[in-house]
């Protein structure tokens, strides 16, 4: 019974499925067929306007040319509007022209101000409209002239009929409109043909004219007419001029008209007054000083396809027999022009092609000398490196052909370390003491490898270098640093740098700049083994002992490979460098004087201002000089406390805490690790560059004074503050990462994107949301109408990354390094990595040596060493505190998690434990009675309820006695996270 009423109620639910199903077809059939009803009728519709449209036009044009020519502006324009309706190029070609004369046949009418095409610029209401219209009637007239074959007669009258177009609408000469009171009107239409001519430019205007040149003068007879030639000169002529010679329309001169073949020479025999017109806007000289700019110069060859490189210098060449007092002024510049050229064109094809050092580097083993491959290979290296030093213009295009050679560069240091049982070291520090001929061809080679292998490194960036390990694998690159390490330090101390010139003192600059690029990329992201730079047979002792006798190697060492010293011995180094300026300044307490004090008062409320107020104005002595701070809290009244260095060093902290602040917006931090640089958006704040130059007196005045400060700076501003960033061999896409992963990952994947990048849309400018405005900033002028091609790609990234380190922020840095050098000399910091540096700011970031933290630490209050609250509390941080708490319980009493560089001997005041009794608002100091308490253990009362606090500005440590280990576990452990510390006893 149940299955026969369940198999009825599923016939029923499948009958009623398929009603809805077929109902719903219904409707979509229904739907679709009134969809195509609508399109059928919408195209009938647009086909029967296009029809009705075109017969009127054919209408209006089918007069005789007398009632033609007489016809209103007004009409003309109406029946233009229409015609431009509809247009398309293949029907409306004839219509067109009938335009086109029309509108030429309007402007040629006497006296007729109603005729002339032009006068509909002067009405209020069709201004505008009659600007679009004249544009695009012009555009379609390049287009059609992109279309025909000068060579054609047919083609030929319509080359004219629209160059005549686009002559009468460019320039206002022939207007008649302007003639005798309309003079008053012309600035206002000249402004309306540079806003057409802009437009042209936009679309491409310079190509068409190319392409027509190309089409007419490329030929072995020219099939364009003298008045063709004038006018297409002409046009190309006017932006450039109305311009003012804007480098971005020369740029366009040169690439689209300059580099048409032997086209010079076609105007000097069809239309040689055109020469006279480039003479009388010295336009020679102007293409010369555009190109004599090396990035300029290599742009304009990047975008020239093919031999076109060489036309354009034909026709340079050609315009300077023409022109020999620009040739006698501009000699040198010319020249260099020629060469950059010649080099792009010949050289890097060349040298990509050219397998001739490729196949005599071959491993050999155990080779003499003075064997007949090991000569070979030397003279062809000394080849390249004579064209090295001789052809400087084109030295940058050489290396990059030599590096592209398949294998050249590790096949040559194979080679290279198979000449001597250490790597080839012990026989070219012979070869610079012998002077003959074998031994300069040897260091030649020596130096042609650390040439090219140095700007082959520069120009890799971090994934080529580390992950795709092109050309050297990273073990090979350890092998070669210790080799170049090894052969400077011996050249340094064994004094031969001391008295070297001319090829040994090149032979050092390229073996020391390899090495210095190396080690470099090495503090950036770590490749050799630890301690791998430093000299094991350099005594530190040795060194400072010839420092202090102005020994010149030891100077030489300092200056060129600091990094061979331990870091520890050079900060010890730096703190004996700041002593010596001090006493030297007369800032060191002695038994005859006492150093000038300045005295400066603080309110708290206004720590940052009264700061700026009072310290910005300071000499640069009396800021290296003792500083006393007296505070003054919201009621006006003055803070007990006398300031030894303690208080002065609070008010430092504070202010840098302040000034480093991000919601304070002097400074951003970089996405990921979080580590500052000045904010782009700084500019908001009054005076920010003063602001700027003092937090780089404060941040100088810390470090002068061995303050350590919790302020970690991103490693390419710490580039910047050391000076790296002016070195030939810097890369801003190398420090990129340091400001922004991700970016600079978006911008490596360009590098690497194997199709057509124009594709993606990107211009040479940035972006850039500005408090809540999208603002463009260019990175070269004309930069947001610059396309990033497959040609430019890599000069895109590298101005990008330059934009977003350096120029966004230049004022800033600059008047941070400014302030800071106020304080410190430049020479002090250089021996110091980007890390390096960060480490003497901000101190040590190894973990913490508690046994030298109690080896200089001051008991007060009645605490001794032997105390049992001082052995439970030594026993706590060593066994119960993780490394982290460690950390938090010395920023809780030093305001600094990180250890003093040279230890906590160097920790000024030093560390300091109290034994206290009473809360520190009830706290008057150390008395006998509360001294003897502390000493035998006695208490007033229980302590448990009180928490340990600190006074970072003495390094004070403010300890209850407590009567448990327990309890003071406790409340040590509350207090280092609750972070209650902080306060000014």
């Amino acid at each position: 019974m149940f299955s026969a009423s369940q198999s009825s109620k599923a016939q029923f639910l499948d009958k009623a499925r398929q009603a809805r199903e077929e109902r719903r077809e219904l409707k979509e059939r229904e739907r679709a067929a009134v969809q195509i009803q609508a399109l059928v009728r919408r195209f009938l519709c647009r086909c029967h306007l296009q029809k009705e449209i075109r017969r009127e036009v054919e209408d209006f044009f089918g007069t005789t040319e007398s009632g033609a020519s007489k016809r209103s502006a007004l009409s003309v324009f109406r029946i233009a509007r229409k015609l431009l309706f509809v247009f398309n190029h293949k029907e409306d070609k004839e219509r067109f022209e009938k335009l086109c004369r029309c509108i030429l046949n309007s402007m040629d009418v006497e006296n007729e101000p109603k005729v002339w095409y032009v006068s509909l610029a002067l009405s209020k209401d069709l201004t505008l409209l009659w600007i679009k219209q004249i544009k695009d009637i012009l555009w379609f007239c390049c287009e059609f002239l992109k279309q025909l074959k000068p060579d054609i007669l047919q083609d030929s009258r319509l080359v004219n009929l629209h160059l005549t177009m686009l002559v009468t609408f460019t320039d206002t000469s022939t207007w008649k409109i302007l003639r005798g009171k309309g003079e008053t009107l012309r600035p206002a239409m000249n402004h309306i043909c540079a806003n057409i001519m802009g437009h042209l430019n936009q679309k491409g205007f310079y190509s068409v004219l190319q392409i027509l040149l190309t089409n007419g003068l490329a030929r072995s007879r020219p099939s364009l007419s003298k008045g063709s030639l004038t006018a297409i000169f002409s046009l190309a002529l006017r932006p450039v001029v109305a311009a003012q010679f804007s480098d971005n329309l020369l740029r366009s001169f040169l690439i689209h008209i300059m580099s048409v073949p032997a086209i010079m020479t076609h105007l000097a025999t069809l239309t040689p007054e055109r020469l006279a017109v480039i003479e009388s806007h010295d336009l020679l000289r102007k293409f010369i000083i555009f190109l004599s700019r090396e990035a300029q110069c290599r742009d304009v060859c990047v975008c020239l396809e093919g031999s076109h490189t060489l036309c354009l210098l034909g026709n340079l060449v050609y315009l300077g027999s023409l022109n020999d007092k620009v040739l006698e002024d501009e000699t040198a510049h010319f020249v260099g022009v020629l060469i950059h050229m010649l080099s792009y064109y010949l050289f890097k094809r060349a040298f990509q092609k050219s397998a001739s050092v490729r196949n005599i580097l071959k491993p050999v083993g155990g080779k003499r000398v003075d064997s007949a491959e090991v000569q070979k290979v030397c003279s062809i290296c000394v080849l390249y490196q004579t064209t090295l030093t001789t052809l400087t213009q084109i030295r940058l295009q050489i290396l990059t052909g030599l590096t592209y050679l398949d294998d050249l560069l590790p096949k040559l240091w194979a080679f290279i370390c198979e000449l001597g049982p250490q790597g080839g070291l012990k026989l070219f520090l012979e070869c610079l003491n012998n002077d003959t001929e074998e031994s300069k061809r040897l260091l030649a080679m020596l130096m042609l490898f650390c040439d090219c292998s140095r700007h082959l490194i520069t120009i890799l960036d971090d994934i080529e270098v580390y992950e795709e390990q092109i050309s050297f694998k990273l073990e090979e690159l350890v092998t070669i640093s210790s080799f170049l390490n090894s052969f400077v330090f011996k050249m340094i101390w064994d004094g031969i740098v001391e008295n070297a010139r001319g090829e040994t003192l090149e032979l050092f600059h390229s073996v020391h700049g390899w090495l210095m690029v190396l080690y470099e990329r090495d503090c950036r992201r770590r490749f050799a083994p630890e301690d791998h730079w430093l000299r094991k047979d350099l005594k530190p002792s040795v060194l400072f002992q010839e420092l202090d006798k102005d020994k010149k190697r030891a100077q030489l060492l300092l200056q060129y490979i600091p990094h061979v010293i331990p870091h520890k011995n050079r900060v010890l180094l730096f703190r004996n460098m700041v002593t010596k300026e001090k006493e030297k300044l007369g800032l060191v307490e002695t038994s005859s004087a006492s150093p000038h004090v300045t005295h400066i008062t603080i309110r708290r409320s206004r720590m940052l201002e009264d700061g700026y107020e009072q310290l910005r104005q300071l000499s640069q002595n009396a800021m290296k000089g003792v500083i006393r701070v007296k505070f003054v809290n919201d009621l006006g009244v003055d803070e007990a406390g006398i300031d030894q260095d303690g208080v002065f060093k609070e008010f430092l902290e504070e202010i840098i805490k302040k000034v480093f602040d991000p919601a304070l917006n002097l400074f951003k931090t970089t996405s990921g690790d979080e580590r500052l640089y000045p904010s782009p958006t700084s500019y908001i704040h009054e005076n920010y560059l003063q602001l700027f130059e003092f937090v780089g007196k404060m941040l100088g005045k810390a470090v002068y004074e061995g303050i350590v400060v919790d302020v970690p700076f991103a490693s390419f501003f710490l580039s910047q503050l050391l000076g790296h960033h002016h070195s030939v061999f810097y890369s801003s896409v190398d420090e990129l990462p340091s400001l922004d992963s991700e970016f600079y990952k978006n911008l490596t994947s360009i590098k690497r994107y194997d199709g057509d990048i124009s594709d993606l849309g990107l211009t040479l400018s940035y972006d850039e949301d500005v408090m809540g405005q999208l603002v463009c900033h260019e990175l070269v002028p004309g930069g947001k109408t610059i396309p990033v091609t497959n040609e430019n790609k890599i000069s895109y990234i590298h101005l990008m990354a330059h934009f977003r380190m350096h120029t966004q922020i230049k004022s800033q840095t600059a008047a941070l390094i400014s302030g800071f050098r106020s304080i410190i000399k430049p020479e002090w910091i250089r021996m110091f990595s980007a890390p390096e540096l960060q480490r003497l700011i901000s101190g040590d970031n190894a973990e913490i040596d508690l046994e030298d933290l109690k080896k200089h630490t001051v008991y007060y209050g009645g605490f001794h060493g032997s105390h049992r609250v001082i052995i439970w509390l030594w026993d706590i941080l060593a066994n119960d505190f993780s490394p982290e708490e460690r950390a938090m319980f010395l920023k809780f009493v030093t305001s600094c998690s990180r250890p003093p560089l040279l230890g906590f001997a160097y920790l000024k005041p030093p560390f300091s434990i109290r034994c206290v009794e009473v809360s520190d608002d009830q706290d008057t100091g150390d008395t006998l009675g509360s001294v003897l308490r502390g000493f035998f253990t006695i208490r007033k009362k229980e302590p448990g309820g009180r928490l340990p606090t600190s006074s970072t500005c003495f390094n004070l440590l403010k300890l209850p006695n407590y009567s448990k280990k327990s309890i003071l576990r406790e409340k040590l452990r509350y207090a280092i996270s609750m972070n209650t510390g902080f306060e000014l006893s």
